[in-house]
C-alpha cells in the first residue's frame, strides 16, 4: 500500500503542478490579453480619430461643392442674361434714337415707343444691368471707348463731354464700353 500511497503523492504533486502550469498559463494569456485590449482600444481610438477626420473633410468639401455649385449656378443665369441683354442693346438704342428725334411728344405713338423703352430700361434694371455713367466723368478705357477727341475750354483734358453710345454693365462686368467723345 505504500507503494500506492506514494503513487498517489506524485499523481497528486503533478496534479497541483498541472494545475499551477493551468494557472500560470491563465494569468499570462490575461496579462496578453489585457495588453492586447490595450492595444486593441488604442487602435480602435487611432480609427476613431481618423474617421473623424475623414468626415471633418468629407463635410468641408461638401460646403465647398455647395458653394461651388451656387456660384457655378449664378454664372450660368449670369451668362444667359448677358446673352440676350446683349441682343437687346441695339433694339433699346433703336427706341432711345426713334425718341430723341423730330417728333410730336404728344402723339400717341411717340408715348407707345417711350413706354416701351422705358420697360425695356426696367427690365435690365431688375436682372442687375446698369447703364455706365460716363458724362462729366474721366475717361476709363475699361468703361469707355473713345471714338473722337475735341478741345474744350468747359472740361479739364481726358473727360469725357458726349455720349455718342450708352454703354452697359451686368453687375461688375463690362457688356458693352460706353462710345465717347472725349476732351483734349
Amino acid at each position: 500500500m505504500n507503494v500506492n500511497k506514494n503513487d498517489l503523492n506524485k499523481e497528486e504533486e503533478l496534479e497541483e503542478e498541472k494545475v499551477e502550469e493551468t494557472e500560470k498559463e491563465v494569468i499570462d494569456e490575461d496579462i496578453i490579453n489585457e495588453d492586447s485590449d490595450s492595444n486593441s482600444i488604442s487602435i480602435k481610438d487611432d480609427e476613431i480619430e481618423d474617421l473623424k477626420s475623414k468626415l471633418t473633410r468629407l463635410q468641408a468639401d461638401f460646403v465647398n461643392y455647395k458653394r461651388r455649385a451656387e456660384k457655378d449656378r449664378e454664372s450660368s443665369i449670369d451668362f444667359g442674361i448677358e446673352s440676350i441683354v446683349c441682343d437687346l442693346l441695339p433694339i433699346i438704342d433703336n427706341f432711345q434714337r426713334a425718341l430723341t428725334s423730330e417728333v410730336d411728344k404728344d402723339d400717341n405713338f411717340y408715348k407707345g415707343v417711350s413706354l416701351i423703352e422705358q420697360q425695356l430700361i426696367e427690365m435690365l434694371k431688375n436682372n442687375s444691368v446698369h447703364e455706365i455713367e460716363a458724362l462729366g466723368k474721366e475717361f476709363d478705357p475699361n468703361y469707355h471707348h473713345a471714338v473722337t477727341m475735341e478741345e474744350s475750354t468747359e472740361y479739364e483734358s481726358g473727360i469725357v463731354i458726349e455720349i455718342l453710345q450708352k454703354g452697359y454693365m451686368l453687375k461688375d462686368k463690362v457688356l458693352r464700353p460706353s462710345m465717347v467723345k472725349v476732351s483734349k
